[in-house]
């Protein structure tokens, strides 16, 4: 071995020491962390919207299959009230019937009103008679069965077990489902693009050292584990900051939803939630924040082999 590859081997250390590949400054570096940050904010808000909107729809589902409708219209050749009685005492004779509730007339107009409005004579209008049967979960039901019975005995009568209804949510609920995962793909996408060009312009701003090593025989590993290391940093900074403010933009809405659902907005309540994604949904956004600090180290890292293959 030779005195100056003795020197050469001994100078080696200070200079890894003392020289930074990707010095902390480097181009887009803070704004990078602003854009992984709004980035994951975005992707945050997307996943967490939806796993709400999935839960009110499942919700808004089981509500629904747990009842069913009778509806009675007016016939003046029948005496309504007594068609009423006849449908409760077959509904109450069904098996899995928990309960029968019989609507008043006033009840059956209150439920028109939002859509016709207060000031028609309601009560001149042939408006159809109700009955709510509340399922019981632990018995079979037979609800052609019931439907044959209710439209034998009394005609025009016809029960709605609000099939339609849940077919409808359901679908809207994948829908939604769908949506929010294009919506996530993209914001992904997005943000590998902006540390693609970031990676890039750090590799610009670093091309002398890079040359170097290069040609003195550094193993392109090493050198994308660098830009790697500083990325992934960049990109946990970033993650953590976005999805901990989508985290806090739930938080502040269901504590919002709360004090609007005890000043008496229980209708609201009932429609959209309690804006609560629970610990699932939480651990979620915080698996969503490290994937997305997985995704910029690896770019990075992608970026650079890439780039240093074609120096080969």
């Amino acid at each position: 071995m030779t005195e100056k590859t003795i020197e050469a081997d001994a100078s080696e250390p200070s200079t890894r020491r003392d020289i930074a590949l990707v010095p902390p400054d480097a181009v887009a570096g803070r704004t990078l962390v602003t854009v992984i940050a709004i980035m994951t904010f975005l992707a945050a808000m997307t996943a967490g919207t939806a796993v709400l909107i999935s839960e009110i729809s499942s919700g808004w589902r089981r509500d629904v299959a747990r009842e069913m409708t009778i509806q009675i219209k007016p016939n003046p050749s029948r005496n309504i009230e007594a068609d009423l009685a006849r449908a409760e005492e077959i509904a109450r004779d069904g098996t899995g019937i928990k309960n029968v509730n019989v609507l008043k007339k006033s009840d059956s107009e209150r439920l028109l009103e939002p859509w016709l409005g207060s000031g028609l004579d309601l009560p001149e209008l042939p408006i159809p008679r109700l009955l709510v049967l509340k399922i019981d979960d632990k018995k079979s039901l037979d609800i052609e069965g019931l439907r044959r019975k209710i439209s034998e005995a009394i005609p025009g009568a016809s029960l709605d077990d609000h099939r339609f209804w849940i077919d409808r949510l359901s679908a809207m609920s994948w829908m939604v489902v769908i949506v929010a995962i294009v919506i996530l793909t993209l914001v992904l996408v997005a943000m590998a693009l902006a540390v693609a060009f970031a990676t890039r312009g750090a590799m610009a701003g670093s091309h002398e050292v890079i040359h170097i090593l290069h040609f003195v025989g550094a193993a392109d590993s090493y050198i994308a584990r660098e830009f790697q290391k500083h990325f992934l940093k960049l990109g946990l900074e970033g993650g953590l900051l976005g999805g901990g403010s989508a985290i806090l933009v739930f938080i502040l809405a269901g504590l919002a939803s709360t004090q609007v659902s005890k000043a008496g907005g229980d209708q609201l309540q009932a429609l959209f939630g309690s804006f609560d994604l629970g610990l699932i949904g939480y651990v979620g956004i915080l698996l969503i924040s490290a994937s997305v600090a997985f995704l910029t180290s690896f770019t990075s890292r992608s970026v650079v082999l890439r780039q240093l293959q074609g120096l080969s």
